[in-house]
C-alpha cells in the first residue's frame, strides 16, 4: 500500500495528463496482477468495482472522529488542519503519528474494506476502520480515507486509468474502454488486459452505463445549426433513469448511477413485461393520466409523427407530466405507501435503448436505436394487473398501462416530432411548455450514443430559469483547487424580520471574486466552526435554479434544485433580498 500511496503522490504532483498515465502504467506493470487489478479499482476512486452494490456505509463525521481519536489531537487542531488541506485524507497524513512497525498491502486494505462493508452497526464498522488506520502509515491512511470517501483528488479520472491499462499491457484504448463498459469492473478489465483476453469480456447487466448528455442552446436558430436531420422531443422535468431489464428482474439507476428502484416500486413490474434483456434510457416523471384512463393498454401508431397537429394530439392523449415537486416526494424512500402510489403516480418515458437482443448498440445511429426501441415495446407481451395484450403493429410509438389506481405504471415511448425551420421549432417549444414541460430536446438522428459526453449531437432548449436575490449566512472552505478559500455559500431569504436558509451553491463566481469574498468573510465572521463559518448577513447574491421543492432540509421549508450563483449584487442591501412570500409565489407558479 505504501507504493500505491507514493504512486498517488507522484500523480498528484504533476498536471500533465500523459505523465499521469505513464506513472499509473508503470505502477500496474510492476505489481502482481491480483494487486494491479485491485489497485486499478482504487485508482478509479472507489473501494469496490462499479458493478457491485457493496458499500462501506461510513460517513464523513465518523471518519473525522476516528482520525481525531487516533491522532490524539483536539477538535480545534483537526479543524485547523482541515482548513489548511481541505481534505480529510490529507489531514490524516498530517496529524497521525509515524510508527515504524506500521504498513499494509493493497490486498489487505481490500479485505478490510469488505469486512467493513459486511459489518452491521456503526460501532462494529467504526472499530474496523480504527483498526485499519492504526495499522497504516500516515501516507497510507491518507489514501485509504480518500478511497473510502470516493474522491482521490489527484487529478486522475477512470478514463485515464483505462488509458494506463492500455499502455501497460499493449492494447488500444477502445479495447479497454469496451471491456470496462461491458463489465463495469476496471479491475477485471485489468486482469483480462494482462492476459490478452479483453475480447472475452461479456455484458454484465445491472451496472449503470454513463448517460449521454446534452448541450444547452439559446435560440431555435441555433437548434437547427449543428445538423439537418433532427428528432425533437419534449424535455421532461423528472429524473433521468436507466432501466436494466433481464429475466423478469428490473433495476433503475439515476444519472448519478445510484439505484433508485425502491422509490418507484410500480415501475419494475411493467418494465419486466418486456421479457427481453434490455437497457433503456428515459425519464421518470410524475404523471397525470387522461380522465378516461382504464385498464386497457393504449397504442398510438407512427414512431415519428410528421404532421404537427397529429403529433401534438398524440402527445396530449398520453396524459401530461406534473411538476417535479410532486415527484420529489418519492425520492429516497425505501417504502412507498399505497396512498402515495395513488396520489403521485409516475410514468417511465423511454426515449433510447442501449442494449437489446444480446448486443450493446451504443455505436448505432439514433434512427436505428429508435427503430429497435419501437420494435422492442411493440413486440413484447404485456402481463399486468390481470390483463394481457399483444400488439399487432411493429411501428408502435407509445405503449403503456393506464391503471394508476391499481398501483401500476405506464411505460411510454416518448413522442418524437420533426422541425424543419426555426419557426416550427419555436412552435414545438411553446407547445411543450403548454404541456407543462421544461422545453425541448433536439437530437441528431445520425448520432451514436456517447456515454458521459456532452457534445452537439443532443441539444436542450429550456425555459428561462427563475432567480432569487438571497443573503449569504454561512460559508465553507472548498476542495481541490479551492483549498484555503471560502467558496461554498449557504444563503437565505427573509421571513418577516429574520433570515431563513433556503439553499447552498458553490459555482458561478470567478476565482478573483471568490478570493475577494474570502477576505471579506474572514473579516466578518460571527462564529468559526472549523471548516464552516457563520458570517454577517450583508452579502447579496442573485441565484438561479431549475425549480423549487418543499423540504424540511432548510429552515425556510423550501429547497432549490440545482442552484448556482448568477452574480454578486453589491448594489443591493441585505434588506432588499427576496422574501419567503416571493418563494411561495414561485413554488405556486410551478404547480400550474
Amino acid at each position: 500500500m505504501l507504493q500505491f500511496a507514493q504512486t498517488c503522490e507522484a500523480i498528484a504532483a504533476t498536471t500533465k495528463k500523459l505523465q499521469k498515465i505513464t506513472i499509473v502504467a508503470d505502477y500496474l506493470k510492476s505489481r502482481p496482477i491480483g494487486e494491479a487489478a485491485v489497485s486499478a479499482v482504487f485508482l478509479s476512486g472507489r473501494p469496490f468495482p462499479a458493478w457491485e452494490e457493496t458499500t462501506l456505509q461510513i460517513g464523513g463525521r465518523s471518519l473525522w472522529q476516528i482520525v481525531a481519536e487516533s491522532s490524539g489531537k483536539s477538535d480545534a487542531e483537526i479543524a485547523s488542519a482541515y482548513r489548511r488541506h481541505g481534505d480529510l485524507g490529507a489531514v490524516a497524513a498530517d496529524v497521525l503519528p509515524q510508527k515504524p512497525d506500521r504498513g499494509l498491502t493493497v490486498l489487505e486494505v481490500e479485505r478490510a474494506f469488505r469486512l467493513i462493508a459486511a459489518a452491521r452497526g456503526a460501532a462494529a464498522k467504526t472499530a474496523l476502520v480504527r483498526d485499519l488506520l492504526t495499522r497504516a502509515t500516515p501516507v497510507e491512511a491518507k489514501y485509504i480515507i480518500k478511497i473510502m470517501t470516493g474522491d482521490l483528488r489527484i487529478g486522475l479520472k477512470e478514463s485515464l486509468v483505462e488509458e494506463a491499462i492500455a499502455q501497460a499491457y499493449g492494447h488500444t484504448l477502445t479495447e479497454v474502454q469496451r471491456a470496462n463498459m461491458l463489465l463495469g469492473d476496471i479491475g477485471q478489465s485489468t486482469s483480462l488486459a494482462s492476459e490478452n483476453k479483453l475480447a472475452e469480456a461479456k455484458m454484465r447487466l445491472f451496472h449503470p452505463l454513463g448517460f449521454m448528455l446534452a448541450s444547452p442552446i439559446g435560440s431555435p436558430e441555433e437548434g437547427l445549426s449543428y445538423f439537418s436531420d433532427a428528432a425533437v422531443e419534449d424535455k421532461y422535468d423528472g429524473i433521468r433513469a436507466q432501466a436494466h431489464i433481464s429475466q423478469g428482474e428490473v433495476k433503475l439507476f439515476s444519472r448519478t448511477r445510484d439505484e433508485i428502484t425502491e422509490s418507484f416500486p410500480e415501475l419494475p413490474g411493467t418494465l419486466a413485461s418486456l421479457q427481453r434483456d434490455a437497457i433503456l434510457d428515459g425519464e421518470i416523471v410524475a404523471w397525470e393520466y387522461p380522465a378516461k384512463a382504464d385498464k386497457t393498454r393504449q397504442i398510438v401508431d407512427e414512431a415519428v409523427c410528421d404532421k404537427k397537429e397529429e403529433s401534438e394530439d398524440q402527445a396530449t392523449n398520453l396524459g401530461r407530466a406534473r411538476p417535479f415537486t410532486v415527484l420529489q416526494q418519492r425520492l429516497g424512500r425505501k417504502k412507498v405507501s399505497e396512498k402515495m402510489l395513488r396520489e403521485s403516480p409516475v410514468a417511465y418515458l423511454a426515449f433510447d435503448v442501449l442494449y437489446a437482443n444480446g448486443e450493446l448498440i451504443l455505436d448505432r445511429p439514433l434512427r436505428e436505436r429508435a427503430r429497435i426501441l419501437d420494435e422492442l415495446l411493440a413486440a413484447e407481451r404485456i402481463h399486468h394487473g390481470g390483463t394481457e395484450a399483444r400488439s399487432k403493429s411493429r411501428q408502435v410509438a407509445f405503449v403503456f398501462e393506464t391503471d394508476p389506481q391499481a398501483g401500476s405504471a405506464s411505460v411510454i415511448r416518448a413522442p418524437v416530432f420533426r422541425a424543419g425551420s426555426p419557426e416550427q421549432l419555436e412552435e414545438l417549444f411553446v407547445a411543450a411548455q403548454a404541456r407543462g414541460n421544461e422545453g425541448l430536446m433536439i437530437k441528431d438522428l445520425n448520432s451514436p450514443y456517447t456515454p458521459g459526453k456532452r457534445g452537439k449531437s443532443w441539444l436542450k432548449m429550456k425555459r428561462e430559469l427563475a432567480t432569487l436575490d438571497v443573503v449569504v449566512t454561512a460559508v465553507e472552505y472548498g476542495h481541490g483547487k479551492r483549498i484555503g478559500v471560502l467558496s461554498d455559500y449557504t444563503f437565505a431569504v427573509w421571513d418577516g424580520d429574520r433570515l431563513v436558509n433556503i439553499g447552498k451553491a458553490y459555482s458561478g463566481l470567478t476565482d478573483a471574486e471568490i478570493a475577494e469574498m474570502t477576505k471579506w468573510f474572514l473579516d466578518h465572521t460571527i462564529e468559526d466552526q472549523g471548516f464552516r463559518l457563520v458570517v454577517e448577513p450583508k452579502i447579496v447574491l442573485e441565484v438561479a435554479f431549475n425549480n423549487m421543492m418543499k423540504s424540511d432540509r432548510h429552515e425556510s421549508g423550501y429547497a432549490l434544485r440545482f442552484p448556482r450563483i448568477v452574480r454578486l449584487r453589491p448594489d443591493k442591501l441585505a434588506e432588499e433580498a427576496d422574501t419567503i412570500e416571493r418563494v411561495g409565489e414561485i413554488w405556486e407558479s410551478q404547480q400550474k
